[in-house]
């Protein structure tokens, strides 16, 4: 595409806007729609895209805005929760899949050099990709969203050590020693953690503080925080994900974090679709005809092996079989680094086009089909369930932190400990009410259960969780989550459960009642009408006292 740059991206948000309502109208994922448009614009279409510095800048950009948003919402300590099976988990998956990858790519006929390329490429998963399905479905706090964001940071630094190996092994002619460049890349990464870690002790919180008496300062530092970030990690020889995820995680735990993330989701989203419609355009539709039947059995490989390592390897450490189904999908797809990866080893001349060709189309199916088992993940486990329990130890104890022993007779089952929901329960409590709380935040859960509360970690939409609670003896089960579909999973497990107590939900909008009044809801909480007409009643019965009081008598 040739011409004045503003009237490109023009036709391409324009372009994106149409692709963007046929998928909504067709009720199909954006990010299979932005991938189409991209595929359109490319090489492989209107040839509007190729070669384009302006949207690689865009699409930079977004990643590093999605990854630093993913850290600002970290909390450290729940490093020493999802740490151990994020860290097993995604080392085990490498090593499961590039072995079997491997010696399936010898079996269909590759080269040893070609099927090393191959299998590395297969381990890899699309941390962008991931991240932004997960937070579109509110699930990158749940236990399994955490984890999975855990297992793609190993497996980001994987890749660095690999594309450092390959890079090392290419200029075999020279002086180059792999063992003093993985030297090198640990001492750099020791460097910065503890630079990260100083700057979050004496530097940023006052920083902030500072800056926060402007919003739109304070904002400007956040998104320069995060390209700078994602600069460092790049110049360190770390990826520009590792760096940007660091600038998040090192303000995560000033006051500010939720301000921050909240007002960078639309520029992040914004951005993102840049990084969507370069994928697409990557790809060279051309070079693929012969590869047909070898990336169908590779991309079967990874939408199905993939996800039972994770699941095998979880089960194996006390995770319930869910847990394990909806982290084991979050790498049902190779990366845009095994991209990149291929595109590497051509120049340096250790594989052919063909190769490139493989992994290309295998990418672009595992993408496009994941999008979908991850978007409709709790649906496809409804399904397979009754199938996935040799994936379960019959006691799951990593998730039984917090279980109340002992505890017979509930008077309060209360689902949600958010703002509302631990304000509520601060309330019952006082009231002496026998309260059974749920959240399925590792971190309130935690928080709670130091304050004293009886606190389990669950899922509302879990029916088999749904089932394992103290229904029998439970008068209410009060919903303080306002998600209409989570509310209505909720009611369907208490109905599978036969719970025969009463059920109240929050909700922020009144036409939700007709809905959830024939779904089985008792009682509508509108938090804020609720509030308010408390606050007005207080108002006039203050009022009323006033006026009705005996006036004072002159002396």
């Amino acid at each position: 595409m040739d011409g004045n740059i503003f009237v490109q991206i023009g036709i391409l948000l324009g372009l994106s806007v149409l692709g963007g309502a046929l998928a909504q109208l067709l009720r199909q994922p954006l990010i299979v729609a932005f991938i189409a448009v991209g595929i359109l614009v490319g090489p492989s279409g209107l040839e509007l895209v190729a070669q384009s510095s302006e949207i690689e800048l865009f699409a930079r950009l977004g990643i590093a805005l999605l990854l630093f948003v993913v850290g600002l919402k970290l909390d450290l300590h729940i490093i020493r929760t999802v740490g151990p099976v994020a860290l097993a988990s995604g080392l085990g998956q490498v090593v499961f899949t590039s072995v079997v990858g491997y010696l399936l790519a010898l079996l269909l006929g590759l080269s040893h050099v070609a099927a090393i390329y191959v299998a590395v490429a297969l381990t890899f998963s699309s941390t962008i990709i991931i991240v932004k399905l997960l937070s579109d479905k509110r699930e990158i706090d749940a236990l399994h969203g955490r984890i999975a964001v855990g297992f793609l940071i190993v497996q980001d630094i994987v890749v660095v050590l690999v594309m450092i190996g390959l890079t090392a092994f290419g200029k075999a002619d020279s002086q180059v020693s792999l063992g003093w460049e993985a030297l090198q890349v640990m001492l750099k990464g020791m460097a910065m953690l503890a630079v990260v870690a100083l700057l979050m002790r004496y530097v940023l919180p006052a920083l902030l503080q500072r800056l926060a008496h402007s919003s739109e300062l304070l904002m400007l530092f956040a998104i320069a925080w995060a390209v700078l970030g994602a600069v460092a990690g790049d110049v360190l020889g770390f990826s520009k994900e590792v760096g940007a995820f660091l600038a998040g995680v090192s303000i995560a735990s000033t006051a500010f974090r939720e301000q921050i993330a909240a007002r960078l989701v639309s520029l992040r989203d914004f951005l993102l679709l840049f990084f969507f419609i370069e994928l697409g355009a990557a790809l060279d539709l051309g070079m693929l005809g012969g590869q047909i039947g070898a990336s169908v059995v590779f991309s079967l490989f990874v939408l199905i092996g993939n996800p039972i390592i994770v699941m095998i390897i979880m089960g194996a450490m006390g995770y319930r079989k869910r847990t394990g189904f909806l982290a084991g999908l979050t790498v049902a797809q190779i990366s845009e680094f095994s991209l990149i990866l291929a595109a590497l080893g051509y120049s340096l001349g250790h594989v052919q086009q063909e190769t490139v060709g493989l992994i290309t189309l295998v990418g672009l199916i595992t993408i496009s089909v994941s999008t979908y088992m991850i978007l409709y993940s709790h649906a496809i486990y409804e399904r397979l369930a009754p199938w996935l329990s040799i994936f379960e130890r019959k006691v799951p104890y990593r998730e039984r932190d917090g279980l109340p022993d002992g505890q017979d007779t509930v008077d309060v089952l209360l689902i949600g400990l958010g703002r509302y929901g631990a304000a509520l329960a601060d309330n019952l409590r006082r009231r002496d009410c026998r309260l059974l709380a749920v959240d399925f935040d590792p971190a309130a859960v935690q928080q709670h259960v130091r304050d004293g509360y009886q606190v389990r970690y669950g899922d509302a939409e879990d029916p088999e969780f749904i089932a394992t609670l103290p229904l029998g003896s439970t008068s209410w089960v009060v919903s303080t989550v306002r998600e209409r579909s989570v509310n209505l999973m909720l009611l369907h497990g208490l109905k599978q459960s036969n719970y025969r107590g009463q059920v109240a939900i929050a909700s922020s909008a009144r036409h939700d009642s007709k809905v959830l009044a024939k779904a089985g809801v008792d009682l509508l909480l509108i938090p804020y009408a609720d509030a308010a007409k408390e606050a007005a009643d207080q108002l006039l019965a203050r009022t009323a006292a006033r006026d009705s009081a005996p006036a004072a008598m002159p002396q």
